[in-house]
């Protein structure tokens, strides 16, 4: 960094789940670290401990609109974006704004200020995929009108406008696909299926399981995603990435695995599959272990224990 300062770095998003974990990593890197957010599912008590911190800025803002930060930007980590069903069934127009708008803008701050970008995209990008797992080649099967389509295609879309600044505009971008990921700062309401099972087995209540159980999950600790990401914004690679754990489970089987962790008296209650709700689920790492030198480090049972142990104080 020019006159020796330290490396400036916004992270969109930075009060959600990732993006508060986003914001502990980057700090502990050295970064002067600017969190930006609305607060429509992010939440102040995720970054209630860097309040105060020197190297730490909050700024309330929708990334929808026009994006101003004073002085140099070195990177830009865009994260604002509803990421669970509950959420961006509720508000489905949003969702398409941060993801089409939101990155338009973040886009043209990385090109005004000749900042690195990484945009974080998902796994629903491949739909309900066709084949198994999923690799970075594979174009997806999504049904662009169904309820979830208001995430997918924002998500798709974003990818598009990123790789057309890359090639356009020559912005330094990355594109990370997550996998499902977990961990402290969860949400207990947020819908998707670790919180729910978990909240549900602290509670007392039934597993609420969809369909027959046999989809497929896979999941990641949230420091293991972070590293990926951490890696690959600092790696040459340009082309989209799956960072996730490939330990694939049925929800069945994971419901049975939460019930015996938490000891709960819970039942398994059985439910109509929602639209649309993919079959199957696995990254495919293979170039993130070749590219970044990453895989995941932490296993389900230890990582289950450690989100279990945040989640029983805010039952």
């Amino acid at each position: 960094m020019e006159n020796n300062r330290r490396p400036r770095t916004l992270i969109t998003g930075g009060a959600g789940f990732l993006g508060s974990h986003l914001c502990d990593r980057f700090i502990a890197e050295g970064h002067d670290v600017i969190a930006m957010d609305n607060l429509i599912t992010g939440s102040v008590d995720n970054i209630s401990h860097l309040a105060g911190h020197p190297n730490f800025k909050f700024v309330k803002h929708d990334v929808s609109n026009y994006i101003f930060i004073d002085g140099p930007l070195d990177y830009i980590l865009h994260f604002a974006s509803p990421a669970s069903p509950i959420d961006y069934l509720k508000i489905p127009i949003q969702t398409l704004k941060v993801g089409s708008l939101g990155t338009h803008n973040a886009l043209g701050l990385a090109k005004a200020k000749n900042a690195r970008i990484l945009i974080a995209s998902t796994s629903e990008v491949y739909g309900d995929p066709l084949i198994h797992p999923q690799t970075e080649d594979y174009w997806g099967n999504v049904n662009p009108v169904g309820f979830r389509g208001c995430y997918d295609e924002a998500k798709r879309f974003a990818e598009a406008i990123t790789m057309a600044y890359n090639r356009y505009h020559q912005v330094q971008t990355r594109i990370v696909r997550i996998f499902n990921t977990y961990g402290p700062r969860m949400r207990l309401d947020d819908g998707r299926v670790l919180p729910a099972f978990v909240g549900q087995a602290l509670r007392g209540e039934d597993l609420s399981v969809f369909g027959d159980g046999s989809q497929t999950r896979s999941f990641c600790y949230v420091s293991d995603l972070v590293d990926g990401i951490f890696r690959l914004l600092m790696s040459d690679e340009q082309e989209p990435t799956n960072v996730g754990n490939p330990d694939e489970i049925t929800i069945l089987q994971f419901a049975e695995e939460v019930l015996r962790l938490t000891g709960s008296k819970s039942k398994i209650a059985y439910k109509p599959l929602p639209q649309d709700d993919p079959k199957v689920r696995q990254p495919d790492i293979t170039k993130a272990r070749k590219v970044l030198g990453w895989q995941p480090k932490i296993d389900r049972s230890e990582g289950l224990k450690l989100t279990l142990e945040y989640f029983k104080k805010r039952v």
